[in-house]
Parts: structure tokens; C-alpha cells; sequence
């Protein structure tokens, strides 16, 4: 096994580095494409959220994958390698199984403990194996980190010490009190009809809003939101065109965005507008000069809606700018930001009587977000399951080496009948089936002791020397091995659940 990891994420790398990086959908499947097309990977898949991007590959050499990989990250997500290079890190067998069952557990999210994760890493492992690019070796890692993954939620209380980005959103929105009481009464728009929009229109259902407009480019994909929140007992729900967004800015109480926009969505000249205020002359201008806009996520969502975004919105500007809340006590107009890129403009937060909630600050609220003790025990959990997927992949490793030995044996002892029946053709049917028995019963009784102790020493750390020696011991022929292995590798059950 030679798995290799290359990536970033909010642990290793700001946001405004993660917004640029992030991949849009066409970009993730040329990346993976163009991976296998380089050497040394032969296999790999990309995990690509809102919070990280990483690259997993079965490479030939380690020095070569890790540069081959992070100049292949730099390429399709348009941030020069050297100005890349800087955030990422690299993870190595053992470890990129280790950092991947933490992910999978929420271990290693802005929320620890969030289960959206297991959702994002079954659509990375879909597309792997969409495009043929996840071989034996991912399906098999990827699986098992969502079986993982489901362990630690179900047997440990995780879940207590984390949740997800709408809830930890919507908590810093309220600003210490209660998210049913802060959300009674309002009116809230939600932009965007994927599945992290869908559920925070759940979560703002449950917290007790009394309105909800689901704005949408694919205005069916909104009616169908609206129908499910409807049937949630909504008082009031429906569903509107991207145009009519501003109109419904200026009646909502509170906005939550996330859609895989490669523009800003809400700029914050069209917030000040909603509440009447001249953002321009009102002297809110950025002190920091505009940037271009980056290429969009489609993060969490498991549609990626078709089209691109027009000349204008691929040209508007993404202000880097201090994103905390510039009001104390209550807003007029609470906006909860948690596309990637950015959806509603950073400076949104100087026009008076907003508070902004984005990426960014949900990133600085969760440093200090207290841990629970139960990650101890998924600690313990992802330790114990690194250890049982390296041994089982060790194991995998000899047994096609095992089942050449026995092939060969086969053929030995089917050789050797041949022969018998040459020398004593008047053996009738009984006595030779009897004899032949007998010659497998003691190939099998010499061989039993033999493989099973060679595959309980290869399961073991350095154990990957034990199939080199059975084949030199045996003689083996390596294309008969080869073969087994590439039996095993086209299996069209394997992997799949």
C-alpha cells in the first residue's frame, strides 16, 4: 500500500487561500483525470468541501507523488504552486488512513463532531468510482472510513461535542441566546436549494420561523424544498426566481446563502439597499482593494446545478475584509454566509444594523468551541481501526500470492492423476477418484499450516516481505500472481455497498 494524501484545509490555510482554491465540479473530475494520467498514482479521488481540498492517490514513490499531486492541486485550482505550497500538508500510508478515519469522525472538522462529512467523503468515493479513478485500494479506504465514521456517532456521544455549520451559524447569528427564541416570528430567505440550504430551511423550520423563501436558479428545485418544508408544517413557504432576491431582501429578517455561485450573490451595495441605506456615500467603501472573483464550490451539496454565471458576475469583486459582526445586541437583517467561495459580499457587515456570519468567522468562533470527552474515545476508535485496515490490507496484499501457490498445487497434483492413468489405466472410476482425493488431502494438509501462518505474519507491521518470500521459496510465476490480483482488482462487486 502506498496511499498518499496532499491537501489543506481550514486547519492549514485561511479562508481567503481556501476560497481561491476551491474546485469547481468539471475541475474536480479533470483533476482526478489528469492524475492518473501522470505518473507515478495509479488510482485517486478528491475530498472537497467548504472547509478543505484533498487529493488521495495509490502512488509508486512517495517524493515523486507528493510533487506530481500538489502541482496537479495547484493547476486546477488556479493558486500558483509556490503561493500553494506553503498550506499544504502531506500525509503517508498509516497516517493519510489515520488523518482520513479522524475526518470521517468529525475529528479533524471547524465543528467537531459534524456529521455533513460522511455525506461529502461518500460523494468523493461516488465520483472515483464514476470516473474509474478509485481502485481497489480507495474503495476499500473510503468504505471503511465511512463505516468508521458511523462507529464513532453511534457509539460515542461525538455528536455532543459538535454539529453542523447551519446550527453553529445560526447559534453565532443569535449571539448567546436561545436560536428558537431569537428565530421566532422572523422572515427568512434561503438562497440555494442544495443540501446545505435545504437544511438550514429545516434547521430555521424547527428553530420557528414564520416564513421561509427559497430563492433558486432552477426554480424546480426550489418548489421541491418548498413542498418538503411545507409538509413540515411551515407556516409560510414558498419559492421564488434569483431575480426576485432583492425584493425579498428587503422583507427578510434573516438570509442564509450557499450556492455554488462563481460570483457574489448578495453584494453589499444591494444590502444596504434592502435596509435604505446608501452603502457609497454612506462612506462603508472596503479599505481593501478588490479581488478577483474565484472559481466556485459546489460544497456539501449533492447537485451541482448546470450553466455558468454571467460575464458580470464572474467579474465582481470579493472584498477581503474583517468579517465579525460590526453590531452588538440585535440586528436588523442577520446574513449567514456559508458558501465557498463567498456568496455575500465580507463588507456587508459595515452597513449598519447587519450581522454577518460566514466561513471565516465560523471558523474563528470554533477555535475556541470547547471539546468533548467523548473525542477521546473516538480517538481510541480511529486507532484501532488504522491498525485493522493496515493489517487487512497487508493480508490482501499475500493472498494472491497464496492463491497462485494453491493453482500451482492444483496443477501438481492434476499432473500427476494424468500420469497415474497412464501407468494403471485399468483403475476404475472409484478407485481413482478415491486416489485423487487422497493426493489433495495431503496437498491441502501441507499447504493449510503454511498460508494460514504466512497470512497472520503479513498481517502484521513489516509483514509485506512474506509474499516476495513464498514466491522465490515456491518458484512462483509472477504473471500467475499478476493475474489474481488483477482478478480480484476488476471485481465489479468490490467496494461497492
Amino acid at each position: 500500500m502506498s496511499l498518499l494524501v496532499v491537501g489543506l484545509s481550514h486547519r492549514s490555510a485561511p479562508v481567503s487561500v481556501l476560497e481561491r482554491a476551491s474546485l469547481a465540479a468539471e475541475a474536480r473530475t479533470k483533476l482526478l483525470q489528469d492524475t492518473l494520467a501522470a505518473e507515478p498514482a495509479t488510482e485517486a479521488t478528491v475530498l472537497s468541501t467548504c472547509n478543505r481540498i484533498e487529493l488521495y492517490a495509490d502512488v509508486d514513490k512517495f517524493h515523486a507523488g507528493v510533487a506530481e499531486l500538489s502541482t496537479l492541486l495547484a493547476q486546477h485550482s488556479g493558486v500558483g504552486l509556490d503561493e500553494l505550497t506553503p498550506y499544504l500538508y502531506v500525509h503517508y500510508e498509516d497516517r493519510a488512513v489515520h488523518h482520513l478515519f479522524s475526518v470521517a469522525c468529525g475529528l479533524d472538522s471547524m465543528v467537531v463532531g459534524e456529521g455533513q462529512i460522511l455525506g461529502q467523503i461518500k460523494d468523493a468515493l461516488a465520483l472515483g468510482q464514476e470516473l474509474h479513478t478509485a481502485g481497489r485500494l480507495l474503495n476499500d479506504l473510503f468504505q471503511q472510513a465511512l463505516r468508521v465514521g458511523k462507529r464513532a456517532h453511534s457509539e460515542t456521544g461525538i455528536d455532543r461535542a459538535g454539529q453542523s455549520l447551519v446550527t453553529f451559524g445560526l447559534e453565532q447569528l443569535a449571539d448567546g441566546a436561545e436560536v428558537p427564541e431569537w428565530a421566532a416570528g422572523k422572515r427568512a430567505l434561503v438562497i440555494g436549494a442544495g443540501s446545505m440550504s435545504s437544511l438550514a430551511a429545516a434547521t430555521l423550520a424547527r428553530a420557528g420561523v414564520e416564513e421561509i423563501v427559497v430563492a433558486n436558479r432552477t426554480v424546480s428545485r426550489a418548489d421541491r424544498l418548498v413542498e418538503i418544508l411545507g409538509q413540515a408544517g411551515v407556516p409560510t413557504v414558498r419559492a421564488v426566481e434569483m431575480a426576485g432576491v432583492q425584493d425579498e431582501l428587503a422583507r427578510a429578517d434573516v438570509v442564509v446563502s450557499c450556492t455554488g455561485a462563481t460570483g457574489l450573490v448578495l453584494t453589499a451595495e444591494a444590502v444596504a439597499a434592502a435596509l435604505g441605506v446608501d452603502f457609497a456615500t454612506a462612506g462603508h467603501a472596503p479599505e481593501a482593494p478588490a479581488a478577483a472573483a474565484p472559481d466556485s464550490l459546489d460544497q456539501h451539496a449533492a447537485w451541482v446545478e448546470n450553466g455558468s454565471a454571467t460575464a458580470a458576475a464572474q467579474d465582481r469583486a470579493v472584498r477581503r475584509v474583517p468579517v465579525r459582526p460590526a453590531v452588538t445586541g440585535p440586528a436588523r437583517l442577520y446574513l449567514l454566509d456559508l458558501a465557498m467561495p463567498r456568496d455575500i459580499d465580507g463588507a456587508a457587515h459595515r452597513v449598519a444594523g447587519v450581522r454577518l456570519v460566514d466561513i471565516e468567522s465560523l471558523a474563528e468562533a470554533s477555535a475556541d468551541a470547547p471539546m468533548a470527552a467523548d473525542v477521546d474515545q473516538v480517538r481510541t476508535i480511529v486507532a484501532d481501526e488504522v491498525a485493522a485496515f493496515g493489517a487487512a490490507q497487508r493480508a490482501a496484499h499475500i493472498t494472491p500470492t497464496v492463491v497462485a501457490l494453491r493453482t500451482m498445487a492444483a496443477d501438481v497434483v492434476a499432473g500427476e492423476i494424468a500420469r497415474l492413468d497412464g501407468r494403471l489405466p485399468d483403475l476404475d472410476v472409484k478407485q481413482r477418484a478415491e486416489i485423487t482425493q487422497t493426493v489433495r488431502r495431503v496437498v491441502d494438509k501441507l499447504l493449510h499450516a503454511p498460508t494460514v501462518r504466512v497470512k497472520q505474519l503479513a498481517s502484521e507491521p513489516g509483514g509485506a516481505g512474506y509474499a516476495d518470500a513464498l514466491r522465490e521459496l515456491f518458484d512462483l510465476d509472477p504473471q500467475t500472481v499478476a493475474a489474481v490480483s488483477r482478478a480480484d482488482l476488476n471485481d465489479p462487486n468490490r467496494g461497492r455497498s
